[in-house]
């Protein structure tokens, strides 16, 4: 005969509740029983669990790193923007006044064209065709090269009667007169240049002030460039 195999019965809810409260008696006594006999221990336990917040209590302080990221993102993209801009701009200047020598010399070729033609008067030149032919040559190379300087927005400066500028113009003597107002440029000795509106070489002028009265000190005017 076959021996039969009794299956053990499943336990109901009831049965599986008071296992559990079995349990959760057992520790509790066991953690009555810790604190009584280790006290710190059980301490330390406690500050442990309190000491780690939860996500949600710990949301200020996500939200207030990325802003302090979003800061240091906003500020390094604005100083790259800005060094990107300096080296631009530094490279537009250099490229403007690149031939800054150069022009500096040739201004003098100039200036030496300029008195070559100036020496061969208009009376001459109608009586000698050699001397007419001359000036013809000369005038029309300072022409060509007044050409090349536009060409390269270099500007010649003969300020003339105009009012004396220490930005533009250098004075080299004061010269009395009434008739002009003090700080009148009455006298070009020699003409300055200007490279894409930077000064080249400033203007050497004479400039007027009024006629020194004994009982009065002239103003001065500033002359130095």
């Amino acid at each position: 005969m076959s021996q039969t195999q009794e299956t053990p019965a499943p336990q109901d809810d009831e049965t599986a509740s008071d296992a559990t409260d079995d349990q959760n008696d057992i520790l509790k006594q066991a953690w009555q029983e810790a604190a009584e006999s280790e006290p710190g221990m059980v301490d330390a336990i406690s500050e442990m669990a309190t000491a780690h917040p939860t996500n949600d209590q710990r949301i200020p302080e996500y939200e207030a790193r990325i802003a302090e990221l979003q800061d240091q993102v906003l500020r390094a993209t604005a100083e790259t923007e800005n060094v990107r801009r300096r080296a631009q701009r530094d490279v537009e200047e250099s490229g403007k006044f690149a031939i800054s020598g150069f022009a500096r010399d040739l201004t003098a070729v100039c200036d030496n064209l300029n008195r070559a033609a100036e020496s061969i008067p208009e009376e001459a030149r109608q009586e000698n065709d050699m001397l007419k032919n001359l000036y013809e040559g000369v005038d029309m190379t300072l022409r060509e090269l007044l050409g090349v300087f536009e060409r390269y927005n270099i500007q010649r400066i003969h300020p003339m009667g105009d009012m004396f500028d220490h930005n533009l113009h250098q004075a080299v003597v004061q010269i009395e007169d009434d008739n002009h107002p003090a700080g009148t440029i009455l006298q070009v000795m020699q003409a300055g240049y200007t490279l894409n509106g930077r000064l080249l070489r400033p203007a050497m002028v004479g400039v007027s002030k009024p006629t020194s009265q004994p009982s009065e000190p002239a103003p001065q005017v500033d002359t130095e460039a």
